[in-house]
């Protein structure tokens, strides 16, 4: 197979960074017609085709005009781990040397790939380690959906025959996606397309800390499925957790969340809400939480909180939880607790840290709240 990983400053067109619309642009500018862009797109996402000279479909001239211009370049592995319980975790390096991590969730019914927005994260989010990071960098478009690609081509070694290995896709990996509109919405665009992977619109979820504008444009420009990091109920305690509450407090936040799917949508909102003892697991915050949520069709998804080096909280007590779900069940609310997956490897929730390889001279950032909007993508 010809070797197509590139370095940053290689001149050649990375097909990874076009989606299908994209790609038939690029042709008919260069005298292609737009089926071209099509069979191409479909022989990279869908067949995952890396070899130009094997998309026997096109002709020789035309293959040979792709090798002298594109080329594909996505990340590296280098390093691969599988939990005890089945989870997968790629740490993957980028061609800055930067690093991001992804990880597989198999179910017995689905398999649900959670994949990074970010190099670190800005937000700086008290109860997770990769917040802890700081943020480095956006990853781009094709950075992006490489890692949907990379797990694809290494779960059917680990699982051979089988045709959807992953059912599911998450933005829940390193960063705030949306702080990267513009690639996720691209990305997410590939996700769906019927020549690529051909996900459900219902399996494929974007989760944000809150960012409001962006919200809106993410409904517009793309159908996926949305998830809320909440993990308070009131104003007071989310300043404390979520410290991107302070610049879209709880009542924006949750009039954006009542106008992002139409009243007919099969869609509700997902809620992820982490569980810290002492902190936000008390019966009296399960009630004000089911106050906050009662006029919104939703399901809330209850996280017992991961320990990683350093951090200051603890888990809620497996009672705490059992009772705090009950109560929210109790008041109609659809609450779920999710399984801890994958933490021998440290793939858990909240434990991605991406063991990031910053480039030389570069150290990650802290972006104050108020000046959050001058990493969001235009």
């Amino acid at each position: 197979m010809r070797d197509y990983l590139l370095n940053m400053s290689n001149p050649l067109i990375n097909l990874l960074d076009y989606d299908r619309e994209a790609l038939c642009q690029l042709l008919i500018s260069w005298g292609e017609t737009p089926y071209r862009g099509k069979q191409l797109f479909q022989a990279i996402h869908q067949q995952g085709i890396t070899d130009i000279s094997e998309i026997t479909t096109l002709s020789k001239a035309f293959r040979e005009k792709l090798r002298e211009k594109t080329a594909f370049q996505w990340p590296s592995i280098i390093k691969e781990q599988r939990s005890k319980d089945g989870t997968c975790k790629w740490i993957l390096s980028l061609a800055d040397s930067n690093c991001i991590e992804t990880v597989f969730i198999p179910e017995a019914t689905r398999g649900t790939l959670c994949i990074s927005s970010q190099v670190g994260c800005a937000l700086n989010c008290q109860f997770c380690s990769t917040g802890q990071q700081g943020f480095n960098r956006n990853l781009t478009r094709a950075e992006i959906i490489s890692q949907l690609w990379i797990a694809k081509q290494r779960l059917q070694i680990h699982y051979p025959g089988q045709q959807r290995i992953i059912s599911n896709v998450v933005f829940m990996g390193m960063g705030e996606p949306l702080l990267n509109l513009n690639p996720v919405i691209a990305s997410t665009r590939m996700m769906l397309d019927d020549l690529g992977y051909g996900l459900s619109k219902y399996r494929v979820t974007v989760s944000t800390s809150g960012i409001v504008p962006a919200m809106q444009r993410l409904k517009d420009e793309t159908e996926v499925s949305l998830a809320i990091s909440l993990h308070a109920a009131n104003d007071e305690l989310r300043n404390k957790l979520v410290l991107i509450n302070r610049k879209y407090p709880l009542s924006s936040l949750m009039q954006a969340c009542r106008n992002f799917f139409p009243p007919d949508s099969r869609h509700v909102v997902m809620f992820e809400y982490v569980m810290l003892h002492g902190i936000n697991d008390s019966l009296a915050q399960a009630k004000q939480l089911s106050r906050l949520l009662s006029t919104l069709p939703c399901k809330l998804n209850l996280i017992p909180f991961n320990p990683f080096p350093g951090a200051s909280y603890t888990c809620s007590t497996p009672q705490a939880i059992e009772q705090f779900k009950q109560l929210l069940t109790q008041k109609g609310i659809h609450t779920t607790v999710r399984k801890t997956r994958g933490d021998d490897i440290d793939a858990a929730c909240g434990q991605l840290v991406g063991n990031v390889l910053q480039r030389k001279g570069t150290a990650p950032i802290r972006i104050p709240v108020d000046q959050i909007t001058n990493i969001e993508s235009t």
